[in-house]
């Protein structure tokens, strides 16, 4: 798979708001526990752990020990990875959406004369 392939376990994952709402937090807040993150969020600590397992099977987060619990950081190569696979696929859809500007605007132009 090249960097720029789409890796739909990645979007999946990402997809979900509660998860985006989490690496936010691990990004600004440097890491986190599922105690502290749950502290921040709407949503039970069981459930954040349940997503950073989710976050941590596709590689954004990784989780080392850190007494009872596991504190997580996101792993920036696997972001930087995410990011780039939206960049291509924004520039795909970008291409597409002139291509059909175009096919619109020739359809057009044979309409009026």
């Amino acid at each position: 798979m090249t960097s720029t392939a789409v890796d739909d376990d990645l979007w999946s994952a990402i997809g979900d708001p509660t998860r985006r709402r989490m690496l936010d937090l691990l990004l600004t807040e440097g890491g986190g526990t599922a105690t502290t993150l749950s502290q921040q969020m709407t949503v039970t600590r069981q459930a954040v752990a349940k997503h950073l397992t989710v976050l941590d099977r596709v590689g954004l987060v990784r989780g080392t020990p850190a007494g009872r619990e596991r504190r997580y950081h996101v792993d920036e190569a696997q972001l930087s990875r995410a990011v780039s696979q939206l960049s291509a696929v924004g520039a795909a859809w970008d291409a597409r959406l002139q291509r059909i500007k175009r096919i619109a605007e020739a359809i057009q132009k044979t309409s009026n004369t």
